[in-house]
């Protein structure tokens, strides 16, 4: 099987995608009349924990893991070509996908699991019974969402290097 000098970049492509159709099942079903009441009545998308779920955990799973990972291949892909240089560091373009995606699933995981957990409980105990959930919630989002950050930022990074890299080999 003959490798291709971009194979490296399917890896992106492969998470875009898949990022995509889990959106796409999630946004479906949040639609649902059964689901979409149930996400209502626990604050979506204004408030409260629906919020966690319809918008943010669908818009994450979608913009971050669908668009972001797609732009971050084609701008792997184009950016030596469009600079004539050599991407600046392929480690850093390898740790800002596997950053990247592991923040992405973590947050989107967390969001989904604390906001259904949440939701539960808010119409079981009311709203002071949430307040102990969510403070696990807080940290584990806040982490899930920087790992997130640092992959997109360490993708920012290489591409500017690499713009740098090509200005200064003018």
């Amino acid at each position: 099987m003959p490798t291709t000098k971009h194979q490296h970049l399917t890896k992106f492509l492969a998470a875009s995608v898949t990022c995509f159709f889990i959106g796409s099942i999630h946004g479906v079903l949040q639609m649902l009349p059964p689901i979409r009441a149930w996400l209502d009545s626990i604050g979506s998308p204004y408030g409260g924990p629906g919020h966690m779920i319809d918008p943010l955990a669908h818009a994450h799973i979608n913009l971050i893991g669908g668009v972001m990972m797609m732009t971050m291949a084609v701008t792997y892909y184009l950016l030596p070509k469009f600079t004539g240089t050599d991407i600046w560091s392929r480690k850093l373009e390898n740790t800002s996908f596997w950053m990247t995606i592991i923040g992405v699933t973590c947050f989107y995981s967390s969001l989904m699991i604390f906001g259904y957990w949440e939701g539960m409980l808010l119409l079981e105990e009311g709203a002071t019974a949430i307040d102990a959930v969510h403070a696990i919630y807080v940290p584990i989002g806040a982490i899930s969402a920087t790992i997130m950050g640092i992959g997109l930022w360490l993708f920012l990074a290489n591409s500017a290097m690499t713009i740098i890299k090509a200005r200064k080999n003018k």
